[in-house]
């Protein structure tokens, strides 16, 4: 009796260059990406026990000297933006502002904000 060697069953594909597809494009992906645009200039926030995270989508900074920044604006720019703003749908701004700025500057800048026709202000500041 002639017992034939079994037939070969063909050879499975291999999954090695597929895994290198996608962590080369895992890497691309987080090497290019933006997580959160960078503050305009170095702010040293209040520290606060309040643990209630501030959703910074809109966010006024003002540095220790006073400047302002909103988004690409800076200086007295500021108010015609957030008027823009205010009206594509800006609902409520985030204030975040150096400790170290004075509160004359933040009192202002308070006075100012109703006419941009922001309705809701917030201070943010950062948990201790």
């Amino acid at each position: 009796m002639d017992i034939g060697e079994p037939p070969k069953r063909p050879r499975a594909e291999s999954i090695v260059p597929m895994i290198n597809v996608v962590f080369l494009l895992l890497i691309f992906f987080l090497m290019t990406a933006q997580i959160s645009p960078p503050e305009p200039f170095e702010l040293e926030v209040p520290v606060t026990d309040s643990i209630d995270p501030a959703d910074t989508s809109f966010t006024l900074y003002v540095s220790a000297e006073g400047e302002l920044a909103f988004e690409e604006a800076r200086g007295e720019a500021v108010y015609p933006a957030l008027t823009a703003a205010a009206e594509g749908g800006l609902d409520v701004l985030h204030i975040r502002s150096d400790q170290g700025v004075d509160a004359a500057v933040v009192a202002g800048l308070l006075k100012r904000l109703p006419e941009t026709g922001i309705p809701t202000v917030k201070l943010v500041s950062t948990v201790q």
